[in-house]
């Protein structure tokens, strides 16, 4: 039962990126995000991803592992911006 309860937690915070990814990529713009918060985001997921890999926890890597991907998906758009 926990580890379903881990895995619903982990679909809705990592499924919530979904809507401003797509809103990201099809505008082409991620002039909303800053670079500040892109990067300190993404050291937190690296930091979660780690630490579920250490527990051995598959819903923290499984959920912090999608969840960079979307960020550093909108860094590249906002990359490309400039």
């Amino acid at each position: 039962m926990v580890t379903i309860l881990g895995f619903a937690a982990a679909f809705g915070t990592t499924a919530a990126w979904f809507p401003q990814v797509w809103k990201t990529w099809r505008s082409r713009s991620a002039e909303d995000f800053a670079w500040s918060y892109l990067a300190l985001f993404s050291a937190g997921v690296a930091l979660w991803l780690v630490y579920g890999i250490f527990r051995k926890d598959a819903a923290v890597i499984a959920a912090n592992a999608v969840t960079l991907l979307l960020v550093i998906s909108v860094s590249f758009v906002k990359v490309r911006e400039k």
